[in-house]
């Protein structure tokens, strides 16, 4: 009988990061809210790019914490935190410094939660069942991006931020409810796992090409998650709900009828197709001129994205020292805010020059090349064990 996925832990660590997940989602809806209150664009990206700020910069002493002192007080300080700034936001009434010490303390109570709940995770899943627990850990991950899209749709038409911010509060307190059971997973501390550091898991050569290509799929993402609005808009062509119906949907199937087959026949083989179909979602939406072929370029990008993840995730957790596991989780998490960080202003600049379809046949040629990179890379550090 293969080891045990659904455990308690696993189940619980799963909601936990579900109802956090939905939590933060629902702050998608928060640039109406500041708009509200006169914010400009310019202000409504520095508002969330402090936060971001913010978030990278903690992850240093959050690897480390998690390494030294457990998992669990991580979580912990980390749930109270995120509650106490997410029921700010109903202090919230102009434009003013208030509005970022709130953002950037949810910011920085997210990169605990993130990282944390990411790396316990990794941790109560098997071994021999990393890539496929977690696969099916991600779709907590996923699901948040369509239940707070339609939640907080929903919340804004019948009532207004108030709610939605209470809604926010109540789904914060729930993480933490869901948190508290979880029983402490930190490594028992042996000769030969001995925490080295973040800035040593950083270095760590083995690792180098992961962070290359986990940091390239977090740049190109930006392509849809920060644009995708604004292209709709624009070009009159499909709609987001179409466009992440489909990417959330296949990437949660792919992750849930197709979890094993990176284990079954090794992630690399999983891996290199996989980035050819995230690239062509981006191709096929460049040349969209119909609702359809938004929905193929969603379903394309869901499939890549669907395996992507878990692969790189799991692979970089069993390269990592044991020790530094919480470490080498603080890096990976930190470079999606990276990647938005630099993808936003790059892909942006490509969009006001020559517009969308060359943006996105940009960012499809960019994740190719760089899964190419990666493959040629990776091969020196690592190479194929013989036979």
């Amino acid at each position: 009988m293969p080891d045990r996925i659904l455990t308690r832990e696993f189940v619980l660590v799963f909601a936990a990061n579900l109802a956090n997940g939905i939590s933060f989602a629902l702050f998608l809806h928060l640039p109406g809210y500041l708009a509200d209150l006169g914010a400009g664009e310019a202000e409504i990206g520095l508002i969330f790019g402090l936060a971001a700020v913010a978030s990278i910069a903690l992850r240093p002493l959050v690897g480390t914490a998690m390494d030294r002192f457990g998992r669990r007080p991580v979580i912990l300080v980390g749930n109270v935190l995120n509650i106490a700034f997410v029921v700010l936001y109903l202090t919230v009434h102009t434009l003013g410094p208030w509005v970022y010490v709130v953002r950037i303390g949810q910011g920085v109570a997210e990169a605990m939660l993130f990282s944390a709940l990411f790396t316990y995770g990794a941790d109560v899943v098997p071994a021999s069942r990393r890539t496929e627990g977690l696969a099916l850990f991600g779709v907590s991950g996923l699901l948040p991006i369509a239940i707070a899209g339609i939640l907080g749709d929903v919340i804004l038409s019948v009532a207004g931020f108030r709610e939605l911010f209470l809604t926010a509060t109540g789904l914060a307190v729930l993480t933490l409810v869901l948190s508290l059971p979880l029983p402490e997973r930190k490594p028992v501390a042996t000769a030969e796992n001995v925490p080295l550091g973040f800035w040593s898991t950083v270095r760590n050569r083995r690792l180098v090409p992961i962070w290359w290509m986990i940091g390239m799929f977090s740049f190109v993402l930006t392509g849809y998650f920060v644009f995708i609005r604004t292209y709709v808009d624009v070009t009159g062509i499909g709609s987001v709900g179409l466009f992440f119906g489909f990417y959330a949907g296949t990437a949660i199937a792919v992750r849930i009828l197709f979890a094993r087959l990176p284990d079954r026949v090794g992630p690399m083989r999983v891996l290199y197709p996989s980035i050819g179909v995230f690239a062509a979602g981006f191709v096929v939406l460049a040349a969209a001129g119909a609702a359809p072929m938004v929905a193929l370029a969603g379903a394309l990008c869901g499939v890549g994205h669907g395996f992507i993840f878990p692969i790189l995730s799991a692979v970089m957790v069993d390269r990592a020292p044991e020790g530094d596991r919480g470490s080498a989780m603080s890096v990976f998490t930190s470079l999606f805010d990276v990647g938005t960080l630099v993808g936003g202003p790059v892909l942006g600049t490509i969009i006001a020059v020559a517009g969308y379809s060359t943006m996105y046949v940009a960012a499809g040629v960019m994740i190719a090349a760089a899964g190419v990179v990666f493959a040629v890379w990776d091969r020196r550090v690592e190479p194929a064990p013989a036979g």
